[in-house]
């Protein structure tokens, strides 16, 4: 440990996350409760494998199968293939059905 109480290996550890750290801020927007872009309605967003990726802010998404508006915290159903979202199982169970005869 050195003199001054820090850990030795932060400044390692820094340089770690700092490696990964700029490419997603340049891709994935931050939202937060109190941005002004919140007060658009539809956010667009960029869905993967188990996780989405917010483009454009906005306060909900329209599903591909029923129109409804999904707010993004209720978000749990989507497809990173055809980069739609879907407001619940059934629907999401519908798409695929209507894909796979």
């Amino acid at each position: 440990m050195s003199g001054n109480g820090a850990h030795p290996d932060t400044s390692l550890h820094r340089s770690c996350c700092d490696l990964f750290s700029p490419p997603l801020t340049r891709y994935i927007a931050r939202m937060n409760a109190f941005d002004r872009d919140l007060g658009r309605d539809i956010a667009t967003l960029h869905y993967g494998d188990g996780e989405f990726a917010v483009l454009t802010p906005g306060r909900h998404v329209i599903c591909a199968v029923s129109g409804l508006k999904i707010p993004l915290e209720a978000l749990r159903y989507w497809s990173p293939e055809l980069q739609e979202a879907y407001a619940g199982p059934a629907e999401a169970l519908k798409r695929w059905r209507e894909l796979n005869p």
